[in-house]
Parts: structure tokens; sequence; C-alpha cells
């Protein structure tokens, strides 16, 4: 039998992991800020590593790990450890192949898709080719960490959360080592970032490849003609690369846009959405690393019920937790700036205009939580379609946002058109599970949001006043300001959870789903 407290415990570990490798994430770009500030430079490298950032979304955090572990779930479940390395087997040597030719072609053509993504550079020649020469050092990083992603999918499946939790750590481990160990010493400071980003890669994928020769994973890739799994995958990929990623794919059209807005634009959109991404992994992404393996199991027994209280309990979780992040970043939008980043090269007008962009984005985090939860509703039951659809109207809306609001806020607009596209893709997505019938919501959540929205207030109270005397915080030093960060963040979260707590919430009740599986005796590996 699975203990109750398995799904809990596992998000958890994967929380911690996420929470120390976005904390470090966070002194990586501290280290960048005061040492490039919001330059041409910083611009150039932004643009740089989000390419292959962008395609490492697209193909291996969304499309491909949506699409590998229910089939690897099924196999595991179903067949033998044989079959099971068989397909990881084909399904390496397919990778390979695509990543090779995409990697290869990101080399050549590098000016090109600075171009596409950043047209914004053609006017500044300088720019342009800063950012095309870090990109043909970066865009190899793209078939290391697919590399990566494929042994984290198989991790993840095995219920080994902790290890491809951690692996980013490495990534931020290389960069900060990067700016403050080569960049002195290199003409162009700022390529030694390009560097960090390769060698992180490297590190991220040769990590777990001990972890996946303990389960007897780490096989030679081989061509397997007509394999079925790998058909498989590569069909749920194909719409998949939509449905999965269509936050990348908002944030790209946000990075081309923003290069037609003043210098430094970009930079302020990257330094407020690294703050966002900070509750969003430690909340969104963890629940869906986790629960995603946890649906497919029950679909592939046929456990219905317990499907759906998955679900529930963990969209219950997820705004629970998710509101006092939301209201934290809009309302100490300005002292975490200042705190995380206002030092060295980084001036007082990159933070205020960097907060604009940070208050925007927040408000969008509970939609783009809300996502990370109920996309595996589908992508567990091999459905990658119907995100797809929903996605792609959420694209749609985007856009056009993006050119009513972009005129009016400059950046910010950016941003609040990303946060207003999420909203829609949730409740779409949301919507259609109710239809299905595949999620059925269980009583109380009137209640329960009534709740919240009360807790909110209570804690914005104290947060109101921890903002408006913005020189006070300037003149603070660093110690100071983290000490003082912590405490009103501490301060607030206190009070949210004891009004939660007087108003009734049990939180022993949201440890774990109620409902227990059960193994197939083949899941365990042997």
């Amino acid at each position: 039998m699975v203990l109750k407290t398995g799904l809990l415990r596992s998000i958890a570990t994967v929380g911690q992991m996420t929470m120390v490798s976005r904390v470090l994430g966070l002194v990586r770009d501290v280290v960048i800020a005061r040492t490039f500030g919001s330059t041409l430079a910083a611009d150039a490298f932004f643009v740089a590593f989000k390419i292959p950032n962008l395609f490492r979304r697209l193909v291996a955090e969304g499309a491909f790990a949506q699409a590998f572990v229910p089939v690897l779930a099924e196999s595991r479940a179903r067949q033998e450890h044989a079959a099971v390395r068989e397909l990881v087997s084909a399904v390496s040597y397919r990778l390979l192949a695509v990543l090779g030719a995409l990697t290869l072609l990101g080399v050549i053509a590098a000016p090109v898709f600075i171009a596409v993504v950043a047209f914004g550079f053609i006017d500044e020649p300088e720019k342009f080719n800063l950012a095309a020469a870090m990109l043909r050092i970066t865009f190899p990083y793209l078939a290391l960490i697919s590399l990566a992603s494929l042994a984290g999918g198989i991790l993840n499946t095995y219920r080994q959360f902790a290890v491809p939790a951690f692996t980013p750590v490495l990534l931020n481990v290389a960069l900060i080592a990067a700016a403050t160990l080569l960049a002195p010493r290199l003409e162009q400071p700022v390529m030694a970032l390009a560097w960090g980003v390769l060698l992180g890669g490297a590190a991220q994928l040769a990590f777990q490849l001990p972890y996946v020769a303990r389960l007897g994973l780490l096989v030679w890739p081989r061509w397997r003609s007509g394999h079925e799994g790998v058909r498989r995958i590569l069909r749920l990929m194909l719409p998949a690369v939509f449905g999965a990623s269509v936050a990348q794919i908002n944030m790209l059209i946000d990075t081309v846009l923003a290069s037609l807005l003043v210098t430094g634009s970009i930079s302020w959109l990257y330094y407020s959405d690294r703050l966002m991404e900070l509750p969003l992994a430690v909340l969104g992404i963890a629940f869906g690393t986790v629960i995603l393996p946890s649906l497919s199991d029950k679909h592939s027994n046929g456990e219905t019920e317990a499907f759906s209280h998955t679900l529930d309990w963990a969209l219950r979780l997820a705004f629970i937790l998710g509101v006092p992040a939301t209201l934290g970043l809009i309302l100490l939008a300005e002292p975490i700036l200042i705190t995380v980043f206002q030092y060295g090269a980084m001036s007082a007008h990159d933070v205020h205009q960097s907060s604009h962009s940070l208050r925007a984005y927040a408000f969008g985090l509970m939609g783009l939580i809300a996502i990370k939860v109920l996309a595996p509703g589908f992508y567990s039951r091999q459905d990658t379609r119907t995100p797809v659809k929903v996605g792609l109207g959420a694209l749609a809306i985007n856009l056009l946002l993006n050119v009513a609001l972009m005129v009016p806020l400059r950046h910010a607009g950016l941003a609040l058109a990303t946060s207003l596209a999420a909203y829609f893709n949730a409740v779409m997505l949301g919507r259609i599970l109710l239809r299905q019938g595949v999620y059925r919501p269980e009583p109380g959540w009137m209640k329960l949001l009534a709740r919240l929205f009360v807790a909110g207030v209570a804690m914005s109270l104290p947060l109101a006043f921890s903002g408006d005397a913005e020189t006070i915080w300037l003149a603070r030093t660093m110690p100071s300001r983290v000490i003082w960060l912590g405490v009103w963040i501490g301060a607030a979260a206190g009070v949210y959870f004891v009004v939660l707590a007087l108003l009734g919430v049990r939180f022993s009740e949201l440890r774990a789903p109620r409902s227990v599986s059960v193994t197939n005796p083949r899941a365990s590996h042997r």
C-alpha cells in the first residue's frame, strides 16, 4: 500500500530542493546584476540564454516530459524491466538525433535566431553581434539539459524526486563561478556567463547518470524501428509542444516586444520574472512534478475517484500557499528587489522599473500555479490535444493584450498580458476537466475561498506599511535589508496562517489525499 503521506512528502522534498536551487539562483542573479546591471551586455546575455532555455522547456521539460513520464509509468506498471530498458534506449536515440540536429542548426544560424527573437537588436550592431556570439556558446546547453531532463523523467517516474529537483543548483554554481572568477580575465567579461551556462548543463547531466544507473536504466541509445512506445511519445509530444509551454512562448513574445522598448526593458522583465519564478517553482512546479506520475499510475489502474481527489487536494493546497506568495510579491515588490538586486551596477531606477513588471507578473501567479496542477490531469491520461487548443487560445489572447498594453504600460504591460493569459488558460483547463467528469470538486470550495480572502486581507495590512519609505530600504546595509525583509515576510505569513486557523481551516486534513492506491507489483524495480 502507498502511504497517505507519500505525495505530500514528495512535494515537500521537491519544494525544498527547488527552494535551494531558486535561492541560489537569486544569488546568481545578484552577482550578475551587481556585475553587469541592466546594460547592453546584460540584455545580450539574457537573450542568448533565453533562446536555448525556451527550446529546453518546449522540447525537454515541456513536451517531452509530459509525454514521456505517462508512457514510462505505464510501461513500468504493465511490463517487465527489460521492456522498460528497451523503451529508454529507443527514446534516448531519437532524442539525441533531434537534439544534435537542432543544436547544430542553432550554432550555425545564431544571428538568425537573434534577429527573430530580438529584432530590436538589429539596429544596434554591437548588442546584436554580442548576443549572437554568446548564443553559439549557449545553444549546446539545450542538448545537455534535455538529456538531463530525460534522466530526471526516469527518476521522477521511480519516485526519486530529490535528485532532479537539486540539479539546477549546479547551473547556478557554474554561473556564479563564471561571473566572479572567469569574467575578470576575459576581454569581453560577459562572455564568461555563456561558458558558465554550457558548463552548468554538462554538470546537471553528469550528476544524474549514476542514479539512473542504480535503477538499471543507464542504457546505450539504440535505433529501434517501429517501437510502439516511441511512436506514442512522439504523437503526444507534437501537440504538447504548445500545450505545456504556453507560458514560455508568452515570455518569448515579451522579449521580442521588449527589445523594441528602451534599453533595460529586457533586464527589468528578467529580474522581476526571476523573483516570480521562486514561488512558482516551489509551489506550481513541485505540484506538477509530483502529481504527474501519481495521476498516471491512478489512470493506468482505473482509480477514477482517487484521480479526481488527488487533483482536488493539490489544487486546494496550491491555493492556500499561493495566495500569500502572490500578495507578498505585490506588496513587497520594491523591498524585495532592493534587498536582492540593488548592488553595484543595479540602480534605483532599475529597481523602480522592475517593480512594475514584478507586480504585474505576481498578479498572474495563481493562474500559473493552477496550470501546473491542472495540466497533469490531461497529460497523465495521454491527452495532449486538449491543452494545445487551450494553449493556442491563451497565446492569441496574450498577443492581443501585449499590443494593447505595451504602449500605455510599457514593459509592465507585457507582464500583465502574460498574467491575464495565464488565468484564461487555467480557467479553460478546469472547465474542460469538469465537463469531462475527470475532476469532480469536493464540498467546501466556496468556504475555503472566503477564508483565503479574509486571511489575505489580514496579512496585507502590515505589508502595506513595509514598502512606503523606499529610501529607508536603500539606506540599509545588505544584512539589515535581509533581516528586515525576513521579519516582514515572517510576520505576514504568521498573520495569514493564524487567521486561517481561527477561521476553521484544518491543516491536518490537507496533509495528503485520503485515497490510497495499490501499487502494481511490477512497478517496483527488481
